[in-house]
């Protein structure tokens, strides 16, 4: 039997899927396995049953060979991607010693190690003072060795989801570059672990005994234990392929290997990113993340919580489209797509500043989202179309910080993740960033990722350029709609007159409601 398919395993926010794609980036089968097992006990706090990742990884598999039994003994190898900065603490036996916190987790550290005064005098010689105090602040481990004592020093292993997963596969504390986002030790630029100088170690309680090691992606790492074999179904001496993190992955699914190409990710977090081979911030003191293609980087600009607002409209003010959806069949988005039709380009003076979520520096840690510009003209359908271009207003501007940075202008995107699926949202892309917005051929643009990696990987392409060649392709292509101009008119007025000026008009009010309600508060 000839072994020349790829096994993708996407361990998702939403879902594990388990993918299987050929060498022209043909997606054969997918079973899909939903994560509903989160549980929040306070406020901002977000956690999962670690065992339970691998229980969904497994009956993903397994459900494959049932429904597809004939391509099991064709997998050549195993690729796994995962979401970001979601943080395991396991024991000197390899065992979890408490859920996983996600990357959705807010909680604050109240206590935070001291920096030796060297490194204390130099943030604040550099105003860097308060962004190393948020990274502390933030970082899971801080939280768990203070208020947690017992379980941090019980930790022998910290590792990311995507580090449980392959120890789980292959039995070694071992990890992509790829998979490393989080407040971890890690040096960015160099794509290894930080230098024992730097002040990661003494900002964080993590020793580097705890940490895996780290290997590039398409690296090969070890066959599938029996063990892991046994619980999956995947055949017995299966390479394990590394990959990268689902973000990561995206780019590279989409095809998007040339610095004028952005990807951007219509998910849980929207994200804009391109690749570059140096080391660039697009937010000064925010670096890239690692890229799932050896020695390059992600030039990334997010939207924390971005097309989960869409998710957010449907609870809060979709009953008629989910009522009607279940009578029809179809889906409430599709529904809201009409929705958005109803609604010329401006939303008649409704902009949203979609920072439901704060950040680090751009936004920073008080934002809020906000609309303005409401009347009485304004119904849910002006609110929803508002929101996709809220969100393409945020990506525009990331994508202007990125392009300041590098020097290269974008000539083109593509767009994977849930909202892409949407036309309505692609069209309002296009015709805000002025720029042709293409669809990727498959929507698992993660899986497809760190397929290719595991075809490069495995010898079955030769390089990362030839892989993509074969097993990337465009499905169809909004270009902007030159025919009114009128709309590219208001989309760039709205954008430079009042989008890029609310932020820093509405910084002051921010703060003042965080000081007046203590919100937002993570501890």
């Amino acid at each position: 039997m000839k072994r020349d398919l790829f096994l993708a395993i996407d361990n998702g926010t939403q879902s594990v899927r388990a993918l299987i794609f050929d060498p022209h980036g043909d997606l054969l089968a997918k079973v899909r396995v939903p994560l509903d097992g989160y549980v929040a006990t306070r406020p901002t706090w977000h956690e999962h049953d670690v065992d339970a990742f691998w229980t969904a990884v497994c009956t993903s598999c397994n459900r494959l060979w049932e429904e597809h039994p004939a391509l099991r003994d064709r997998i050549a190898g195993v690729a796994i991607t995962t979401q970001r900065g979601t943080v395991v603490n396991l024991d000197s036996d390899g065992r979890p010693l408490r859920k996983a916190i996600t990357w959705l987790d807010q909680r604050k550290s109240p206590t935070l190690p001291p920096l030796p005064f060297a490194w204390r005098s130099l943030f604040a010689l550099t105003r860097l003072t308060e962004t190393i105090t948020y990274f502390q602040t933030e970082a899971e481990a801080n939280w768990i060795a203070a208020c947690e004592p017992d379980i941090w020093n019980k930790t022998s292993a910290y590792l990311l989801l995507s580090g449980y997963l392959l120890y789980r596969f292959t039995g070694r504390m071992i990890d992509s570059i790829g998979s490393q986002v989080g407040y971890l030790p890690f040096d960015f630029k160099a794509l290894q672990w930080a230098d024992s100088r730097d002040w990661k170690w003494n900002a964080l309680p993590i020793t580097r005994s705890m940490l895996p090691d780290l290997v590039e992606p398409g690296t090969v790492i070890a066959s599938i234990t029996d063990d892991a074999a046994a619980a999956t179904g995947i055949p017995r001496g299966t390479p394990i392929i590394a990959a990268a993190a689902d973000k990561a992955c995206e780019v590279l699914g989409s095809g998007c290997v040339d610095p004028t190409i952005a990807a951007l990710s219509y998910g849980t977090t929207a994200t804009i990113n391109t690749v570059s081979s140096r080391y660039l911030e697009a937010t000064r003191f925010v670096p890239p993340y690692p890229s799932a293609i050896p020695r390059t980087y992600d030039l990334e600009v997010q939207i924390f919580r971005g097309y989960w607002m869409v998710n957010w409209f449907k609870e809060q003010f979709g009953l008629l489209e989910q009522q009607a959806a279940e009578r029809t069949g179809t889906s409430p988005e599709a529904l809201f797509d009409q929705l958005v039709g109803t609604v010329p380009a401006g939303s008649m003076g409704l902009v949203l500043q979609p920072y439901w979520t704060p950040g680090v520096k751009t936004p920073g840690p008080e934002a809020k989202g906000a609309i303005i510009g409401f009347g009485d003209m304004h119904t849910r359908a002006h609110i929803y179309r508002a929101i996709l271009e809220g969100l393409a207003f945020g990506l525009r501007e990331g994508a202007e910080r990125i392009v300041r940075r590098s020097k290269t202008p974008l000539q083109s995107l593509r767009v994977s993740g849930g909202g892409s699926q949407s036309d309505a949202a692609m069209q309002i892309t296009a015709d805000i960033f002025g720029l042709p917005v293409a669809r990727p051929h498959v929507y698992e643009t993660s899986g497809l990722g760190a397929a290719i990696d595991a075809a490069v990987g495995l010898g079955i392409h030769p390089d990362f350029a030839t892989a993509v060649q074969h097993m990337t392709r465009i499905a169809r292509t909004f270009a902007p709609n030159t025919a009114n101009a009128a709309n590219a008119a208001i989309y760039d007025a709205l954008y430079r007159r009042v989008y890029l000026r609310m932020y820093e008009r509405l910084k002051p009010l921010y703060h003042d409601i965080r000081e007046i309600t203590n919100s937002p508060s993570g501890q």
